[in-house]
């Protein structure tokens, strides 16, 4: 097996110890990126990447994903602009459309995500670009704004976008608007067939001379020699979750319908610990690998392998389990 160039992605399944051992760790070894987490109303992404990006000195840092609905485009891009002063040349943004039903409990439902995602990736080209920004959309309307700092010279920057698609429509615009696809977890290597094409398509629309994007993929991995017993039932109680809480995932990741509307019937809104116990039941090995990296670091590595040879440039590690047993064991390994 050679080597494989792994991610990293941080969330609040790991203490924020934890997730300062795991950035240090992952700039020492030579990680490929980190990719700081924000989902549920658990824990900011920007504060952590601020963070670790200024105790690491190598390792690319951004999110996997922001929602685009809870930062306007100019506080998003200034964000961002600070960011990479703290990591010069190291910063990317992942942006996401967020999901329903939180969306919608937070006063924000999800109307028209194509034409949002548009309008706001389309800004933040603007500001980045050190450019006065002119955005009259449906969604986005900015008149005239730009960077605008007294002290300083404004200057562009870079920072690529990687947009977390899953949908095909979603997909197409990632590969016409965006530098990269951080696909999502749960997703087998077979969903990037279809995936890939559709990305292709989007390319062809580009009108700025490039060719093809950045492709990477979040893979949930949990890892365990001695117990990998252990380390399958922390996947399924993950993607229990999931299925339970974010059911579009199913449509992709291979579960039947009425699995999913018989996990939605166990799991309340949020589900509990136990709830997720009991729904486990229902699913089967079967899915959880084929949707996860997980038992032993051998059977994790050879998914990882999968979803590179699909068309993954940099699988990314999220951990699950014995989170940093799980780290150290793929790390290692893809170094053989």
């Amino acid at each position: 097996m050679s080597a494989i160039e792994l991610g990293l992605q941080l969330g609040d399944r790991l203490s924020f110890a934890e997730m300062l051992w795991a950035a240090e760790f992952a700039d020492e070894e030579g990680l490929e990126s980190l990719w700081v987490a924000e989902g549920r109303l658990s824990r900011d992404g920007i504060v952590p990447a601020a963070i670790l990006a200024h105790r690491t000195s190598r390792v690319r840092i951004g999110t996997g994903v922001l929602s685009n609905r809870t930062r306007n485009v100019g506080l998003m891009a200034v964000t961002f602009k600070t960011l990479d002063e703290v990591a010069p040349g190291r910063a990317f943004l992942g942006l996401g459309a967020w999901w329903e039903p939180l969306a919608s409990k937070l006063g924000s439902p999800l109307r028209k995500p194509l034409t949002y995602m548009r309008e706001y990736v389309d800004g933040l080209r603007q500001f980045f670009a050190n450019e006065e920004v002119h955005v009259d959309g449906e969604f986005i309307k900015v008149d005239g704004a730009r960077f605008d700092s007294m002290y300083r010279e404004n200057v562009p920057v870079d920072i690529p976008i990687y947009i977390g698609a899953v949908g095909p429509k979603m997909l197409e615009l990632t590969g016409e608007v965006a530098d990269g696809a951080n696909l999502d977890f749960l997703l087998p290597p077979s969903y990037l067939e279809g995936a890939l094409a559709h990305i292709e398509a989007g390319v062809a629309r580009r009108t700025d001379g490039q060719r093809a994007i950045d492709i990477t993929q979040l893979v949930a991995c949990s890892v365990d020699d001695v117990d990998p017993r252990g380390a399958i039932d922390a996947a399924k109680a993950f993607l229990t979750l999931y299925l339970a809480q974010q059911p579009h995932i199913g449509s992709h990741c291979g579960a039947e319908p009425e699995l999913v509307a018989r996990i939605q019937e166990v799991c309340g809104w949020p589900a509990t610990p136990a709830q997720i116990e009991d729904a486990m039941a229902l699913v089967s090995d079967e899915l959880v690998h084929r949707v996860t990296a997980c038992g032993t670091t051998a059977q994790a590595m050879e998914k990882l392998e999968a979803y590179r040879a699909a068309g993954v440039r940099v699988p990314i590690i999220s951990p699950l389990g014995n989170k940093e047993q799980t780290i150290v064991s793929l790390v290692k390994a893809s170094r053989r």
